[in-house]
Parts: C-alpha cells; structure tokens; sequence
C-alpha cells in the first residue's frame, strides 16, 4: 500500500455502503489526526485507539445516515500540493472539509485561513 490516508478514506466509505457500525484502520498519527478533525465537525461517530504497539488500530463509530458523501485526496505521495492560507480555495459546499497540514499540525481549511497559516493539502471531505 503506496498512501495509508486514501486507504482509511476508502475504508471508511466502504463501510457506510455496506452499513457498518464501526469500521477499524491501522494506527497512524496522522491518521488519527484526521479522524478526530472528522469527528469534531460531527461527519462521523466516535474514534478511538485500540490495541497495543505491534498491532495498534483506530476503531472509527460511523453515523447514519451517512454524513461522509465523497471524499477526495488532493496531495498524494507522487504529488504534494501546498498553498498558503491566501491561496488556500474554498470547498465544494457549505458542508465541506477540508484538512491541512500546518506547522501548528492538522486543521481544517476554515482554522487555517483563520490563524494566517498555509500548508500541505491532505484531502477533501464532503
């Protein structure tokens, strides 16, 4: 597997297409990172560290109905997309997410326009 985050991305899609309750993802901080900026703006349920180091995993409580309606990754390990936080663009809707990583570590568009700070694009959430 060549990017963890499409890989979680993907997981958690598929999962609410088949009507999963939770749905469980190998542990990365920034992947772990990214679940709770998901559950702070409420488009999943609950996320929560499982297990011990060798086989450490972040079990993710998905909503329904379905908040999570498609996702995409913008910087991609072939392909990093950076922009500071005037260049940073708005989101597809009113409803949307997206999630920088910054010096000050991982935030949505919306903190990061507000702190004056840019950074790499991870992915966007609608």
């Amino acid at each position: 597997m060549t990017d963890p985050i499409t890989d979680m991305l993907n997981r958690i899609r598929n999962a609410q297409a088949v009507s999963h309750k939770t749905v469980d993802v190998p542990f990365s901080k920034i992947k772990y990172g990214i679940a709770k900026i998901l559950e702070g703006q409420k488009l999943i349920g609950a996320v929560e560290k499982k297990g011990r180091i060798p086989k450490k995993s972040i079990e993710i409580t998905l909503k329904y109905p379905s908040e999570i309606l498609g996702s995409k990754r913008v910087s991609k390990p072939g392909q990093r997309i950076y922009a500071g936080f005037k260049e940073m663009r708005g989101t597809k809707g009113k409803y949307s997410v997206l999630i920088v990583s910054t010096p000050k570590g991982l935030m949505t568009g919306k903190e990061a326009r507000k702190q004056k700070v840019g950074g790499e694009i991870i992915c966007e959430i609608w």
